[in-house]
């Protein structure tokens, strides 16, 4: 299957080049770009992509409020994968409850320019440990003052448990091994909690565990 991008970026030397970068992959095609959000969201709905990679700032309609009308109005078809050129831009975490599926930095090399188009591509979040999470804990932090109860209505204790090791970055494989279950057993928990909370990947399920306090910025994993 061919994977179909939309690249939205008002810088057109940054926007030519990662359409040229992709482009050159055979599972990958550029279906077209665009230079601001508006035009982004107009050309994702005409063209329906399976990624829409959106400059976070952009003039007329910022990447943020694309991304939404983006992902509202495609029903989560088209993921949105957002571009931002800092490290700790504080916009992260509003793109991210947006509806975004993660984000790269703009110097990101090819290699990762790729897996996160295809990552994102197959459903899943690019939730990098290493930056995601680091970024996530960080506004997370500076928005809630105090921390809501340590609890999530409707989950069960192994459930919890599973989104709590999510949102500390840690892969299916790594969440079997912790707590000696299956990789298959580990999907199940994850549709569960997934279902009963309304998320729709990786990335909200994080939100979510820091949001309801059950992850708190700054502590180390158990």
């Amino acid at each position: 299957m061919v994977i179909h991008v939309l690249v939205a970026d008002d810088q057109a030397v940054v926007r030519t080049a990662f359409s040229a970068l992709l482009n050159t992959q055979e599972d990958i095609e550029v279906v077209g770009e665009a230079q601001d959000g508006e035009q982004a969201v107009l050309g994702a709905a005409e063209l329906r992509p399976d990624v829409a990679l959106l400059d976070i700032r952009m003039p007329r309609l910022g990447g943020i409020e694309a991304a939404r009308e983006i992902v509202a109005a495609s029903n989560g078809a088209t993921r949105a994968l957002m571009l931002t050129t800092f490290g700790l831009d504080e916009y992260v975490y509003d793109a991210l409850t947006a509806g975004a599926s993660g984000f790269l930095l703009k110097d990101a090399t090819f290699p990762e320019l790729l897996h996160a188009v295809r990552v994102v591509a197959g459903g899943h979040a690019l939730l990098a440990p290493e930056i995601t999470g680091r970024l996530i804990a960080e506004f997370t932090r500076q928005r809630i003052s105090t921390p809501p109860p340590r609890s999530v209505d409707g989950l069960t204790a192994r459930e919890a448990e599973v989104l709590v090791l999510i949102a500390r970055g840690l892969s299916n494989a790594d969440i079997a091994d912790r707590l000696t279950i299956t990789d298959h057993t580990v999907k199940t928990h994850i549709n569960r909690l997934f279902a009963k909370m309304g998320l729709r990947d990786r990335a909200q399920a994080v939100i979510l565990a820091y949001e309801r306090g059950l992850v708190v910025a700054g502590t180390p994993s158990p």
